[in-house]
């Protein structure tokens, strides 16, 4: 067992620089000043503290959508409605923020499990409609996303608008609900602790409890799950409900750690982009941070690369599908998993 997690890591490894190198050979085709760019790209977010700054705001909300997506593919339910639970949930928090006064401590939790709260209630819509009725959890939760999308909208223009600030955003959150920024020059907030202890929760709740242990084994088999007794269907409702509420988490987090009000008019994509960080990871929640960490390092060196050379910062998007590309792909390097098979069993016999 634990070679073929090693060999799936050095799968997944071996994906990533197999994608780094081919972008690298189109940025000397593309650009006129190649090794800036790839300089900008490998050594720009260690360039400055500040830049290294914006890699770790980055990875907060990463983390959460990845692990929100990490607990709904290991029970094979794959619900893709973390980027709707993650809007809907900073909406939540956001009118916590703005209607309540409570102490400064308080508050912010209480907006932070409103938000999971909501963003848990989203994702029963899918879940729901997959036990009881077999409908595509993909499908669905797709669709949700942007019915999710609509509704935080309305709910903002119509009940938390600040007609006076000259832009479609809310009137300001209370300042004993905005969660605190603690490195200077930088917007790093205490939600890097919330995001760190849902890391630890969420590998508790997977491999150390049997309602873990029922949705592991639902997701490498459901028909045994079944025959054995466990529930599939409670595990098909807890696993997207347990995944909306941490991406509802999250984008609360993020909403009163990063703004003062309210001002997303699109999608963050976070809830996407948590996909690539659990794919990344294989869905371990202890690998979910490396992943998270490497995924925001490349994005805002792309950032960097695109403000300062002649390369778009779309280049990152091609390291991206190739890398899922190439770890999707079953077949890529089978052939060493089979000599690796072949050899453990010589051994064995």
């Amino acid at each position: 067992m634990q070679k073929s997690t090693l060999f799936e890591f050095l799968r997944t490894v071996i994906a990533v620089l197999i994608a780094i190198i081919m972008a690298f050979i189109i940025i000397f085709f593309i650009s006129k000043q190649p090794i800036e760019a790839i300089n900008r790209f490998l050594f720009g977010p260690i360039s400055s503290f500040r830049h290294f700054g914006n890699v770790l705001e980055m990875v907060i909300p990463l983390i959460f959508t990845s692990l929100a997506v990490s607990v709904m593919f290991q029970a094979k339910q794959f619900n893709m409605g973390a980027e709707g639970s993650f809007f809907i949930g900073a909406v939540a928090a956001a009118a916590i923020g703005i209607k309540f006064k409570l102490p400064p401590v308080l508050h912010p939790l209480v907006a932070i499990a409103a938000g999971g709260i909501v963003g848990g209630a989203a994702n029963f819509i899918p879940a729901f409609l997959k036990a009881r009725w077999k409908a595509s959890e993909l499908v669905s939760s797709l669709m949700l996303n942007y019915i999710m999308f609509n509704l935080g909208i309305y709910f903002i223009n119509y009940y938390l608008r600040d007609p006076y600030a000259g832009a479609m955003v809310s009137y300001t959150v209370n300042p004993t609900a905005n969660l605190p920024q603690f490195v200077p020059r930088t917007r790093i907030h205490a939600g890097i602790f919330i995001a760190v202890l849902a890391v630890i929760v969420v590998y508790y709740f997977l491999y150390r409890t049997r309602w873990g242990f029922a949705l592991r084994m639902t997701g490498i088999n459901s028909k045994f799950a079944d025959y054995s007794g466990i529930n599939t269907n409670m595990v098909i409702l807890y696993s997207q409900i347990i995944g909306g509420m941490i991406a509802g988490i999250g984008g609360a987090t993020e909403l009163l750690g990063m703004y003062q009000r309210f001002q997303w008019q699109s999608l963050p994509g976070y809830g996407f982009d948590g996909i690539i960080v659990a794919i990344l990871a294989r869905n371990n929640p202890l690998l979910i941070p490396v992943a998270a960490v490497f995924l925001a390092y490349m994005r805002i060196g792309a950032d960097l690369m695109s403000r300062m050379t002649d390369v778009p910062s779309e280049m990152v998007s091609v390291i991206q599908a190739v890398m899922i590309m190439l770890i999707a792909a079953e077949a890529f390097l089978s052939y060493w998993r089979h000599k690796m098979v072949v050899r453990e069993a010589k051994i064995d016999g």
